[in-house]
C-alpha cells in the first residue's frame, strides 16, 4: 500500500483527496495546508496538518507519494529535499490536470444522470409498459406502467430471465430472428390481456444489444367491447323476436312518438312504419283513447282496453305497459290482439270442450261445485277413496252427480292413465248386459272381449247396480273376489285387474231384505260408501251451480247470459228439485231459450213452471181462474210425469220394479223418463 501526503487542499487538492480515498491501494496519511480554512482540512479530519516539514521529519519511514497541489514553485522545490529514492513527487501541474479530469468526469456523470433521470421520467410518464432485456435474456429495465400491469415491483423483475416473469414472452425469439412483432395479443398469468410490440435492439453497425417490448393493458377495453358485442347481440335478438312475433307490438318513446312496430302490427292495423315511426301515439287510433299516452301519464300498465285501429277500424284488445330503466320512464310498449282472432279461438275452444266431453273420465274434483258443507265432506271422502285401492259405492238420488264423482275418483287414482268405462246396469236386458260385461266366447274374435277385460288396469263404473239381476250379481261378486272372469260360453278363467266403482239410488238394505240384492255383494261393494246429498239439502250449492251451468249453457246455445236475478234465484232456492242438479240444468236451459237476445239476466218470468211434488199440488185438480182451460195433452203429460216420479220414489228408484208396477216395459219407462227429464242418468 502506498502512503500519500497531499500538500495544499484547495479545490484541486480536495478533488485528489476524494479520488485517493476511493482507491484501496492508496493510504492518505496526512493533508497539509497553511490555510486553516482550506476545504480539504475539514474533509481529512484527524489527518489534517498545518505544515508538512515537521510532520515529514517526525516520520520513521519516507512518504511513498507526495502530491503538491498549491502550484507554487517554491513549495515544489522545498518538497524535493524530502524526496527519496523510493518516493514520488507529483508537481502541481499534474494535480491540476487530474483536478480538471475529475471535474470533467463529474460533469459527465451529472449530465448522464440528468439524461437517465429524464429518460426514466419520460418512460415512466407513459401509460404503456416497457421491458428491456440483454443478450442473456435478463431484464435490465422496466418502467412504472410495466410494474402496474404485471403487478410486480422493479426489484422483483430486474436481473431475472424474462420468461420467469412472463412465461409466454416472445422477446428471446425476437432477439434471435431480429424481426419486429407488432401489436401481438398476449394473456398474462394475472388474468390481464395485453397488446405488445416487440423490437430487437441493434446498433448502426449491426451489433445486437438485446430487445425490448412495449405493451398496453387492453383488459378493460376487451371487456367493454365484449359487453358492447353482447348488448348488440341482445338487441339484434330482441329485434328478431319482435319482428318474428305473431303478436302485434307497438313501442313509443317517453314523448309518445312511435319508435318501433312489427309486421304483425302492420297486418292488423294496415299501417306501415312510415305512418307510425316518429308520429304521435294516436296516429293508429280510429276510435278510442291512446293507451300509450295513458301509460306515460300514469306510469301504470293497462290491460284489456278495447278500441278500433287503422283505416279499416279493426276491433282490437290492447295491453300496454311502461318501459322503466333504473326507475326512469323511457317509453311504453303495447301488444294488440285482434278480437276476430280471439273469437275464432273461442269457437275452437268450444269445439275442443265438446270433444273433451265425449272422452272417458272427463271430470276431476276441480269440476265439481262444492260450497255446501255436505258436498265438501262428500268430496273429501271421495278423495280418500281415490287414493285407496278398494271398491267404492256411491249412493244418492238420481241427478245428484254420482257419475261426476266416479270420474273424479278415477282421475285422482293411480289408474288414471288407463281406461274408465261406464255401464248402466238398468239400460240393457240381462242377457245383453252379461255379454257386455263378461264377453262372449261364441261371438267373432274381435267382439269376444267384455268390458271387464277392456277396463283392465283401469276402472269400471257400474251405474244403477241395484237393478242388476241376482244371477249377474253373483258373477260380479266372483270377479271382485277372484279378479278373474269367464266369458259367456267359455270355460277358461281370464285374470283381470279392475277397480269397480258402483252407484245406485236404490235402498239396497231394503232390497236385501226382499232378497233382491245379495248381502255378500253388498258388503263387498260397501267397503267405502259415499253418500251424496240431494240438492234440496245443500241449497248453498244452488248459486255457484247456477253460475257454472249458465256458463256451460252459454257455450252450448251460443248465448251470453250473465246470471240470475235475486228474485229468480230465491225461487230456485225454495224449490225441492226432485231431479236434483240435472233438473236445475233443464230449468236454466229452458229459461235461456225463452230469453230475448238482448237480455243478460234470467228473471222470474223466464223460469218455466216448476214441477209439483204430489198429485194434490197439480193445477189440473184446481178450479181454473178466469175460465182458463188447461190443454188436454199438457194435463196428460203432467199427470204422467208426476205418476212416474212418485212410483219411482215409492220403489226407491228401482226402475225394473217401477216398470212392472206401471205395467210398461223397462225400455218404455226409460223413454218416458227421458221425455219428462227423468231419463237415463247422464251424470248420476
Amino acid at each position: 500500500m502506498q502512503n500519500v501526503l497531499i500538500v495544499g487542499v484547495g479545490q484541486g487538492g480536495t478533488a485528489i483527496l476524494k479520488l485517493f480515498e476511493q482507491i484501496d491501494m492508496i493510504n492518505v496519511q496526512a493533508v497539509a495546508d497553511i490555510n486553516q480554512h482550506a476545504p480539504g482540512l475539514k474533509l481529512a479530519g484527524n489527518k489534517s496538518i498545518n505544515t508538512y516539514e515537521s510532520y515529514i521529519d517526525a516520520l520513521n519511514e519516507p512518504i511513498d507519494i507526495i502530491v503538491e497541489t498549491t502550484g507554487k514553485e517554491e513549495v515544489f522545490n522545498d518538497l524535493k529535499k524530502y524526496k527519496t529514492r523510493r518516493s514520488v513527487l507529483i508537481p502541481g501541474t499534474v494535480a491540476h490536470v487530474i483536478y480538471n479530469l475529475l471535474n470533467e468526469k463529474e460533469s459527465l456523470l451529472d449530465q448522464l444522470k440528468k439524461e437517465t433521470d429524464s429518460r426514466d421520467l419520460l418512460l415512466n410518464s407513459i401509460h404503456d409498459g416497457m421491458i428491456v432485456i440483454d443478450l442473456d435474456h435478463n431484464i435490465t429495465y422496466v418502467n412504472e406502467a410495466a410494474e402496474n400491469i404485471l403487478n410486480l415491483n422493479r426489484d422483483e423483475m430486474v436481473g431475472h430471465l424474462v420468461t420467469e416473469i412472463i412465461s409466454d414472452s416472445h422477446l428471446p425469439n425476437v432477439m434471435k430472428t431480429r424481426k419486429k412483432e407488432l401489436n401481438q395479443p398476449l394473456n398474462l398469468s394475472n388474468g390481464k390481456r395485453i397488446i405488445t410490440t416487440r423490437i430487437p435492439l441493434v446498433t448502426e453497425q449491426g451489433e445486437l444489444l438485446g430487445a425490448f417490448a412495449v405493451f398496453k393493458d387492453i383488459t378493460e377495453v376487451v371487456e367493454l367491447a365484449e359487453e358492447i358485442t353482447d348488448l348488440k347481440n341482445i338487441q339484434n335478438m330482441l329485434e328478431a323476436i319482435i319482428q318474428s312475433s305473431e303478436e302485434a307490438i307497438s313501442v313509443v318513446d317517453e314523448h309518445g312518438e312511435g319508435l318501433l312496430i312489427n309486421p304483425a302490427y302492420t297486418k292488423i292495423t294496415g299501417l306501415k312504419e312510415s305512418e307510425i315511426i316518429g308520429k304521435p301515439a294516436t296516429a293508429d287510433i280510429s276510435e278510442g283513447e291512446s293507451m300509450h299516452m295513458q301509460v306515460l301519464e300514469t306510469r301504470r300498465p293497462v290491460r284489456g282496453a278495447r278500441m278500433k285501429v287503422g283505416p279499416l277500424k279493426r276491433d282490437v284488445l290492447v295491453n300496454a305497459a311502461p318501459i322503466l330503466v333504473d326507475g326512469v320512464l323511457k317509453g311504453s310498449v303495447a301488444i294488440i290482439h285482434d278480437l276476430s282472432e280471439i273469437e275464432s279461438l273461442t269457437s275452437e275452444l268450444k269445439k275442443a270442450r265438446q270433444i273433451i266431453r265425449n272422452l272417458e273420465a272427463k271430470y276431476t274434483f276441480d269440476d265439481i261445485i262444492a260450497q255446501s258443507t255436505e258436498m265438501k265432506l262428500t268430496l273429501e271422502q271421495a278423495k280418500v277413496g281415490a287414493k285407496t285401492p278398494v271398491t267404492v259405492l256411491l249412493r244418492g238420488e238420481s241427478g245428484t252427480g254420482k257419475e261426476l264423482i266416479a270420474h273424479a275418483i278415477h282421475n285422482e287414482s293411480n289408474r288414471k292413465h288407463y281406461k274408465f268405462i261406464r255401464v248402466n246396469c238398468a239400460s240393457m236386458e240381462e242377457e245383453a248386459l252379461e255379454k257386455a260385461l263378461f264377453g262372449d266366447e261364441t261371438g267373432p274374435p274381435e267382439k269376444q272381449k267384455g268390458l271387464f277385460e277392456e277396463a283392465n288396469n283401469g276402472s269400471l263404473f257400474l251405474d244403477e247396480i241395484g237393478d242388476l239381476s241376482v244371477e249377474l250379481q253373483a258373477r260380479v261378486l266372483h270377479v271382485l273376489e277372484n279378479q278373474e272372469i269367464i266369458r259367456v260360453g267359455g270355460r277358461k278363467p281370464i285374470p283381470v285387474n279392475v277397480r269397480v266403482i258402483s252407484a245406485t239410488n236404490v235402498n239396497l238394505e231394503r232390497a236385501m231384505m226382499e232378497k233382491e240384492f245379495r248381502e255378500d255383494l253388498f258388503y263387498r261393494l260397501n267397503r267405502l260408501p259415499i253418500m251424496i246429498a240431494p240438492l234440496r239439502e245443500r241449497t248453498d250449492d244452488i248459486d255457484p251451480l247456477t253460475q257454472h251451468l249458465i256458463t256451460k249453457l252459454n257455450e252450448d246455445y251460443g248465448r251470453n247470459v250473465r246470471g240470475v236475478k235475486t228474485k229468480a234465484l230465491g225461487i230456485l232456492k225454495e224449490y225441492d228439485f226432485p231431479g236434483n242438479v240435472r233438473e236445475l240444468e233443464n230449468i236454466l236451459g229452458r229459461a235461456i231459450i225463452s230469453m230475448g237476445q238482448n237480455e243478460s239476466y234470467i228473471n222470474e218470468k223466464h223460469l218455466p213452471a216448476l214441477r209439483k211434488h204430489s198429485f194434490k199440488d197439480l193445477d189440473l185438480f184446481k178450479e181454473p181462474e178466469n175460465s182458463e182451460v188447461i190443454p188436454l195433452q199438457d194435463a196428460l203429460d203432467e199427470f204422467e210425469k208426476q205418476l212416474i216420479l212418485e212410483t219411482l220414489e215409492k220403489n226407491n228408484y228401482i226402475k225394473s220394479k217401477t216398470a212392472k208396477q206401471l205395467n210398461i216395459s223397462l225400455r218404455n219407462l226409460y223413454y218416458k223418463m227421458e221425455k219428462h227429464n227423468l231419463g237415463k242418468d247422464v251424470q248420476s
